[in-house]
């Protein structure tokens, strides 16, 4: 399994922490401290998704021990480190998985994880006499080399459960390291990025027939005037 050809999913989040500080002048008394907030909710959430955030944060791990060290094994496997690149648990993968078991409402979800983490126990027990973290790598990719690759043409509710298990293990760990700054630098991604634009295609304009006027050329497509505000008249029309 090559990591770098897989399908790299960005969705960029983030969770705003901050304090906040208040001055005074000399001789006032500081303020009173009444409530001690441990992360500043951000502005663009609900009280309701904040306080939901709160409880998942500060609530019991989803994975027990053995689970959570099953996971790591699994999501390194999926994303390896190597000499130019960082696994899955350089960026605490199963740490967001565990937060997205915690927060989904799908019972259905939370089951399949331990179900599959079950499964892969039973497997490597049967076949191998020792539970999937403590197999060889060779015996651990033996039995993911039999359910990583599924038939498209089989619909997802018709396919083996540890299949379906697998492609929801790999969606959440390249899910989980590529929106992290880690993964972010990795990609290359740089955001939004300033460019210049230089009107409508030549080739284009002459397939529609138009022109751009002279006067609207000199206003808004020469670039020695890019950093000038527009300004319209009171009937808008433009001026510079």
């Amino acid at each position: 399994m090559d990591r770098r050809k897989s399908l790299k999913a960005i969705a960029l989040g983030s969770v705003a922490t901050g304090l906040a500080a208040h001055g005074c002048k000399p001789g006032e008394e500081k303020p009173e401290v009444t409530d001690v907030k441990i992360h500043e909710p951000v502005k663009w959430r609900t009280d309701y998704e904040n306080k939901i955030l709160t409880e998942i944060k500060e609530g019991e791990d989803f994975f027990n021990e053995h689970q959570r060290e099953t996971m790591v094994v699994l999501c390194d496997l999926i994303l390896p480190p190597s000499e130019e690149f960082k696994s899955a648990s350089d960026a605490d993968v199963v740490s967001f998985i565990d937060f997205m078991a915690k927060d989904t409402e799908s019972e259905k979800m939370q089951t399949d994880l331990k179900g599959g983490l079950m499964w892969l126990d039973h497997k490597c027990n049967t076949e191998n006499e020792v539970v999937f973290k403590a197999a060889t790598i060779e015996q651990q990719k033996a039995i993911l080399d039999e359910i990583a690759y599924y038939d498209p043409e089989i619909p997802e509710n018709e396919r083996p459960f540890e299949v379906n298990f697998f492609s929801m293990v790999r969606n959440l760990t390249m899910s989980g390291f590529y929106t992290t700054k880690m993964g972010i630098d990795e990609l290359g991604y740089k955001g939004n990025m300033p460019n210049v634009w230089d009107g409508v295609p030549q080739d284009v304009l002459d397939q529609h027939g138009v022109a751009y006027d002279p006067e609207w050329i000199a206003k808004c497509v020469d670039q020695s005037k890019r950093n000038i505000a527009a300004e319209w008249d009171e009937k808008g029309n433009l001026l510079t």
